[in-house]
């Protein structure tokens, strides 16, 4: 990096910027995932958790950004102040699930959360080891009255079984968890014996495996495919008045009157009066402010060990382990979560959400299978309905298209006309394969577009789709692909009209949207999933890339073109954990050493404004500012503010916006559309992006655009912009690792000024803060169906 270095063409050194990019944990651009994706270490969710975010994440952001480094805007107060602490939080959607704060413990404490996590981060920071449960030893009960050989006899019965079905007719449904035994068998025991009336079995969570083991997979059984997402219903003027009233009992604000009645749906006031816990339905608000809620309601009656409490934690937690990335958590795991909210006996309140099947029980055997008589090491997952069926649902998609293509066509000739030796590996990899992985940097991007253009050629019926709007010549997004608004459209099976699918971006891929996709490619179509695997994760759960990937179970193409010049070296490096200083002759990578926050606004405005445009001729909306948060002296907002007054000032008379503003558009978690504002009337905001009007409802103005000449690194995934000025306040030093790093960095084309106040924790960022990993389950669902594919019929 060029440390020290004037700014380009400027005496007074304004345009600096370090240069140091960060992968994920997979390491540098291109490379191969190490070990098995799933099988992460969540015992962090106790420590890091038991909240979506901390002070960095902004877990259940609309925009799928990270948080206010320095806390969000609707911070949690300290003590029992009861629900009207949200008050703040429902007007900060981008910060609504904000981190915890620490507080003097018991049963409305909020746990302390340690590391970092947000909506689309994967959360940085050591990982604690899994600690297990007292009686970890201990042996599990049979299910179901059968001993352990018996129960393993009849599983391998069943499996038989299933899979001569499976090939016969793979849409009939299969009996799921046929192969269960001990206290696996016991857990859907419980969930079949409520479904028959019959009462439910003793605890279940009473030990945890002695230390984390890499799962292997259970063999699956067909799933049903995942629903369409519905729109969210508006609640009448009668149920918000309902609802306001029991909030005016409780004292809480009037504010979440609309949001708790679009919640809990009809009948809101009645079950908000009968369960105050189910105020966390609301993303805004945390447990200590339902408590305090419930305590205003029900008075001596809202205990901590309230089986309505129990019931809604379990679920909550759940959710909140879906917004930093995770499908499913492990059993101790969740155990010791509901302990560090007060509750008394955490295993019967699992026992209990099991028996009222509000949640999934998943069996996961560790290592090799074992011989007859011996017990088969298990891990335990919990989940919620929606990812769990997303991700089975994913899962039997990818192994249909693996066994389903077909099409004849000269592929050959097309790989010998290729324009690189990558791009004829691609296309011979999609000859032959109906399911292909491909990692690189961003020159690689160009091999994936080669492709389709040789398939083009061939006379096939291609659709490229980019996280981001401009990922390539006619590339449509995949939102736009799954609502229908762009790509080819679907028949009257609901399926798209292609024979080739080519997904770029894939790492920003959640299993719901990956599902969605993959349910719509007909067979005998291809599917290639290309991406950097070193970028920051999807904004939603899962870590689909990353888990096919680690499978194996499809062809994976590593793209030889490395990212030219300066900055291609800078990023590289980074990727590898290395912020090595490059030699940048043309001032491609220059560092601005700062320090204090309104110095780092001050010299990001002079770059943008003056510096940039001058040395570069890039004018100032070709340069784009990326810091890592929200909140605090040089977050997004704070930035955004000093830019606007210096290249766009005005009134804000829509709504803080003027004509000509530089905005996002956030219209769902984990989407930003950079756009302009055209103007405003009754309707709502009218913005502009790409010559294209979008119309934002006046209702949803305030959640779904913000100012956009600054932005966190997730809403910069995808893009790239001619010059970026990476803000890096000393306050920002705990919000760093690998991968946002690489990423934030290799959103520049042509210059990357960084101006520096974090001194040697960016260093050690790249170094050592590796992402959190995610507890998930497809790798070892795929490898299930692979290995079933494989085996003869009995």
């Amino acid at each position: 990096m060029a440390e020290g270095e004037a700014e380009p063409a400027d005496a007074q050194g304004d345009a600096g910027a370090p240069d140091g990019e960060t992968a994920d944990a997979d390491g540098p651009a291109g490379a191969q995932p190490e070990g098995e994706a799933g099988a992460a270490d969540a015992d962090n969710l106790a420590e890091d958790e038991a909240e979506p975010a901390d002070a960095q994440g902004d877990a259940g952001a609309p925009d799928g950004e990270t948080a206010d480094a320095d806390g969000p805007a609707g911070a949690q107060p300290e003590g029992e102040a009861g629900a009207a602490g949200a008050q703040t939080r429902a007007g900060e959607p981008d910060d609504g699930t904000a981190g915890a704060r620490p507080g003097d413990g018991g049963p409305g404490a909020e746990p302390p959360v340690s590391g970092r996590g947000g909506v689309g981060e994967s959360p940085a920071g050591p990982t604690p080891e899994a600690e297990p449960a007292a009686g970890g030893d201990a042996e599990p009960a049979a299910g179901d009255g059968l001993s352990e050989a018996q129960a393993e006899l009849a599983a391998q019965k069943v499996e038989r079984e299933r899979i001569a079905r499976r090939k016969a007719e793979r849409e009939h449904p299969v009996d799921a968890g046929a192969k269960l035994s001990g206290k696996a068998a016991d857990l859907l025991a419980a969930v079949r014996a409520v479904e028959s009336g019959a009462k439910p079995s003793a605890a279940y969570f009473d030990d945890a495996p002695a230390a984390p083991r890499k799962a292997a997979p259970a063999p699956p059984a067909p799933r049903p495919a995942a629903p369409a997402p519905k729109a969210a219903p508006v609640p009448t003027a009668d149920a918000v008045d309902g609802v306001r009233a029991v909030l005016a009992r409780g004292g809480a604000p009037e504010s979440l009157a609309g949001p708790v009645a679009a919640a809990l749906g009809d009948g809101a006031a009645e079950e908000l009066a009968e369960n105050p816990w189910r105020l966390l339905a609301v993303p805004a608000v945390r447990p200590t402010q339902a408590d305090g809620f419930a305590r205003a309601l029900l008075g001596a009656g809202a205990g901590p060990g309230d089986e309505r409490r129990t019931a809604v934690l379990v679920g909550w937690l759940l959710d909140q382990a879906g917004l930093k990335g995770h499908t499913a958590l492990e059993a101790p795991v969740l155990e010791k979560a509901l302990a560090q909210y007060g509750v008394p006996d955490p295993a019967e309140a699992l026992e209990q959400a099991v028996a009222e099947a509000s949640v999934l029980v998943f069996h996961e055997p560790l290592g090799p299978p074992v011989e007859e008589g011996e017990e088969q090491p298990v891990r335990i997952l919990v989940g919620l309905e929606g990812a769990a069926m997303a991700e089975e649902s994913l899962a039997d998609g990818l192994a249909r298209l693996s066994g389903t293509f077909a099409g004849p066509a000269d592929w050959e000739q097309a790989a010998s006309a290729a324009p690189d030796r990558s791009s004829g590996e691609l296309i011979r990899a999609v000859a032959g394969h109906g399911l292909v992985t491909h990692t690189g940097g961003e020159a690689a991007r160009a091999e994936p577009l080669a492709l389709a253009a040789a398939a083009r050629g061939l006379g096939l019926r291609v659709c490229v789709a980019a996280h981001a709007p401009g990922g390539g010549t006619d590339a449509v997004t995949v939102a736009g692909l799954l609502s229908g608004e762009e790509g080819p459209g679907r028949d009257e099976d609901g399926q798209f009209a292609l024979d080739l699918l080519v997904v770029l971006d894939a790492p920003q891929l959640d299993v719901e949207s990956a599902a969605g996709l993959v349910e719509g490619v007909p067979d005998g179509a291809r599917l290639v999933l290309s991406g950097d695997p070193g970028v920051l994760g999807s904004a939603g759960a899962g870590r689909v890339f990353g888990d096919v990937l680690a499978a194996r179970t499809c062809p994976q193409l590593v793209s030889r073109t490395p990212d030219p010049g300066p900055l291609g070296e800078l990023v590289s490096g980074v990727g590898i954990g290395e912020l090595n200083q490059v030699d940048a002759p043309g001032k491609e990578v220059v560092i601005v050493p700062v320090q204090d926050a309104g110095e780092a606004v001050h010299r990001a405005v002079q770059l943008v404004a003056e510096s940039v445009p001058r040395a570069f001729g890039v004018p100032a909306d070709g340069v784009q500012v990326i810091t890592p948060g929200h909140g605090g002296p040089a977050g997004t907002r704070a930035l955004n503010a000093a830019l606007k007054e210096r290249l766009n000032p005005g009134p804000g008379r829509f709504g803080g916006f003027d004509p000509g503003d530089r905005v996002v558009h956030v219209p769902s978690p984990g989407r930003a559309v950079p756009a302009r504002v055209v103007s405003a009337d009754a309707q709502g905001l009218h913005l502009e992006r790409a010559g294209a009007r979008i119309l934002v409802p006046k209702e949803l103005v305030e959640s779904q655009v913000r100012h956009g000449w600054a932005v966190t690194a997730h809403q910069a995934v995808g893009s790239r912009w001619p010059a970026v000025v990476v803000v890096l306040p000393g306050d920002a030093a705990q919000a760093l690792s690998r991968d946002w790093v690489y990423t934030a960095f290799g959103r520049a084309g042509r210059h990357l000024s960084v101006v520096h106040g974090v001194d040697q924790a960016l260093p050690r960022a790249v170094a050592e803060v590796l992402p959190k990993p995610r507890t998930t389950r497809l790798t070892g669902l795929l490898k299930a169906l692979a290995a079933a594919g494989e085996q003869p019929e009995q």
